[in-house]
Parts: structure tokens; sequence; C-alpha cells
């Protein structure tokens, strides 16, 4: 199946056992190692309207560049933080799935829901 992309981190047992459970289900996304090739400003912006989430809600707060690009400040503004996160791929909760014109991410499992195919993966195995 096309037109899935995965921003995928191998070294994330959630972000590989979401790749896996795809290929189990013959979807062969197109795989972004965001670490390596960092998703731009507007593909995130894209991501974060298509999951209907603010940026705050796509952030790792537990990295160590949250705490000294002082992320916990209220006062950023989203554009901001998507700046910082482009720059920082790191700060970027995975895995996220696209399909065409749907993201879905390990954190917001429900908009799965949306798509069938995906339903009965992320409620079996991730939820």
């Amino acid at each position: 199946m096309k037109h899935f992309t995965i921003y995928h981190n191998p070294r994330c047992s959630k972000s590989r056992q979401t790749l896996d459970l795809l290929k189990q289900e013959g979807i062969n996304p197109k795989i972004v190692l965001y670490l390596e090739d960092p998703p731009s400003e507007s593909d995130l912006t894209k991501i974060l309207d298509f999951l209907g989430i603010e940026p705050r809600e796509l952030l790792r707060t537990g990295e160590v560049e949250y705490k000294e690009l002082n992320l916990k400040d209220r006062t950023l503004d989203n554009s901001k933080i998507i700046k910082l996160m482009s720059e920082n791929p790191k700060l970027i909760e995975r895995p996220i799935v696209v399909f065409k014109q749907s993201s879905y991410h390990r954190q917001t499992s429900r908009k799965c829901l949306k798509f069938n195919k995906l339903k009965g993966i992320w409620n079996k195995k991730l939820s």
C-alpha cells in the first residue's frame, strides 16, 4: 500500500513495533529517519494540523534539549516551538505515521479510528 510515511527512529522500540505492525498488514511505508532527515517547519505544521494537536503535545519533555532550550516556558509561541523541533528532531515524539492527508502517532492512537486498517493494529498492540 502506498501513500504511507513513517517518521521513524530505529532505536525506539515503539517506532520499530509500529513499523513491524504496518508491514504485517501489508503496508510498506516510506521510512523517514527523522533524526538524520528532520521534517521542515512546514512539514511539522502540516503534521500537527492533521493530528489536531498543539506543538507542545508532540514534544519529548524528557530530552536534555527540552531543558536546554527552555521549552517549559509557556510564553514561547507555536512557531518558535516548531522551529526548535525542526532544528532539534530529538524533541519530536515518535513514531508518526502519515497516510495521505492524515497523521497518527503513538500518543494519539484514537485518531487511528478514522482509518480501519490501522484501527486494529493500534487497539490491540499499542494502546
